[in-house]
């Protein structure tokens, strides 16, 4: 429980409250209970942080165990970058996304069959996912010239399910996003996807476009295969900070979104986020506050609440961003630390009929990002002014959601749940490339903070060796059972595979559910008996 008087909480929210007038966007962190002596001992550190920021920007090498630079900054201000190489690549890419999309739109670039392409497909995983969805839900509109589709999954059922909703797909631009090119569930879905048009008489190729890094697997198939363009992902771009680079722009391009406002609202967010005074500075607020509620260790989790449906993927996005960039094993020098803060969300005011409960009243392991909207209504088109409709006397629907906002972030401060309060005027372009924007800095300084390497994924590159050796071992229990005149038990596969028991296990459960191996049950399930069919 607080025991703050309005007056003293009054005070406080002036003294934590950074404004920009040009923009109206805000953060309030005054519900985020440090004290100014505790900003005043952590001020070397977050300076530092500043300056490594500085650093990056300017081309150190910011990812250490890849030797490489980290520049998705550069994206929205090529000047910046180190080397002129990279300044022209980036241009050079923003200006073929635009003429590719206006291409598209204007019917220039034609499907083989049809007049023109009227839905797009994107074919990505995590970062080459999760952003575009997230900018596509927030931005769209009834008035979009190309209905966009995802698949973002290894999952034959959802790939067959997305294939299926899509009207035509004689009309659908293919979009295959990985950077390796040898990404497997953006592979298996190429792959699928490439058999469902082939099933309809339509050539793959006449269809479809890569963003992939030079040279890839998936470059030289688009080459060999003369697909109707290539866009690059360079390696000094990490999937998760992507979205303003081909593989977020290209979409949004295509659905007739304004990519240059997304590049502007980043970069005006950058401007705000590199002032050297740290009370001054959004991110390094937002950074120092994750700090401190985690005790430096990440030990609340972050709930992310917007107050607006078009941000509601908003939470999966910094999922991937926050936890990927800061659950870290190691440190940069070395020692074990097991770094991490976790994400979770919903949206509101749904949230108040999901799990605002256990948030004010169970366990207090969290703290609140709520996003506000000030902007009830956004205009399907510039000359279309919408008219707010009263439910109530004097009374909108609008009114309803900014209320629960405020009495939930109330009730929960009520209650000792401490929170973070991000406002904008209004979800569109310019202000969606400033949340990116914000968040992609604050979880850059917060890494420098509990000095961890935000730019790498070591985990998810053994959970990737993991899932391989399981198809080897699958691979090798199909043969022996192949070859094996008898029903042979978990015990016998296992010792003739060299396959660990549970894998074995979990493997032959797996085929027996699609047919693809025969079963005899027998009382328990470990002794079923197993053949090929």
């Amino acid at each position: 429980m607080n025991s703050y008087s309005s007056e003293q909480l009054w005070e406080r929210f002036k003294a934590y409250f950074l404004y920009d007038s040009k923009t109206k966007f805000s953060l309030d962190v005054s519900r985020m209970m440090f004290t100014d002596d505790f900003l005043e001992s952590h001020r070397p550190e977050i300076e530092q942080a500043l300056v490594a920021m500085n650093d990056l920007e300017k081309g150190s090498i910011a990812n250490p165990d890849e030797g490489r630079m980290v520049g998705h900054y550069w994206l929205r201000a090529p000047e910046l970058a180190p080397e002129e190489d990279i300044r022209k690549d980036v241009k050079e890419t923003v200006f073929a996304i635009k003429k590719f999309s206006k291409q598209v739109l204007w019917a220039k670039i034609k499907p083989e069959t049809k007049e023109r392409f009227r839905y797009i497909l994107v074919i990505g995983i995590g970062g080459s996912a999760l952003g575009p969805q997230f900018v596509s839900h927030a931005l769209s509109n009834s008035t979009d010239q190309i209905t966009p589709f995802f698949i973002d999954n290894t999952d034959p059922d959802g790939i067959n399910r997305t294939l299926n909703l899509i009207p035509d797909l004689a009309e659908t631009l293919t979009i295959v996003i990985s950077k390796s090119g040898g990404t497997k569930e953006t592979r298996n879905g190429m792959l699928s996807t490439k058999a469902a048009y082939e099933a309809k008489g339509l050539n793959f190729a006449k269809h479809v476009v890569a963003i992939t890094g030079e040279g890839s697997k998936l470059d030289q198939v688009a080459e060999q295969e003369s697909w109707i363009a290539r866009f690059p992902m360079w390696d000094w771009v990490g999937g998760r900070t992507s979205e303003l680079s081909a593989v977020g722009l290209l979409p949004a391009a295509l659905q007739g979104f304004d990519i240059d406002a997304l590049l502007d609202g980043a970069a005006y967010m950058d401007t705000l986020t590199r002032n050297a005074d740290y009370k001054k500075n959004p991110a390094a607020l937002m950074a120092q506050s994750w700090f401190y509620i985690g005790s430096g260790h990440g030990d609340k989790a972050m709930v992310v609440l917007p107050y607006k449906d078009r941000l509601e993927l908003f939470s999966r996005y910094l999922q991937q961003l926050v936890m990927e960039s800061l659950g870290k094993e190691k440190d940069l020098d070395g020692e074990i630390v097991n770094q991490g803060i976790a994400v979770y969300g919903n949206k509101g005011s749904t949230d108040q009929h999901a799990f605002v409960q256990q948030l004010r009243d169970g366990r207090n392991d969290f703290f609140g990002v709520f996003v506000e909207v000030l902007q009830d209504l956004s205009a399907d088109s510039e000359s279309e002014k919408p008219e707010l409709f009263e439910v109530e006397p004097g009374i909108t629907s609008g009114d309803y959601l900014s209320g629960f906002y405020q009495g939930t972030r109330k009730a929960l401060f009520e209650n000792g749940r401490e929170s973070i309060t991000i406002t904008i005027e209004k979800v569109d372009a310019f202000n969606v490339g400033m949340l990116i924007a914000l968040f992609e800095r604050a979880v850059g300084l917060y890494a420098s903070l509990v000095n961890i390497n935000a730019y790498h994924q070591p985990g998810v590159e053994a959970g990737k060796k993991a899932a391989e050796n399981v198809l080897v071992a699958q691979t090798k229990i199909t043969q022996f059972l192949k070859t094996s005149n008898d029903e042979q038990s978990l015990e016998q596969i296992a010792a003739a595979t060299s396959v660990d028991i549970e894998t074995v296990f979990k493997i032959v459960q797996h085929l027996v559910a699609n047919d693809l191996l025969s079963a005899t049950e027998a009382e328990s399930v470990f002794e079923s008996r197993y053949s090929a069919n």
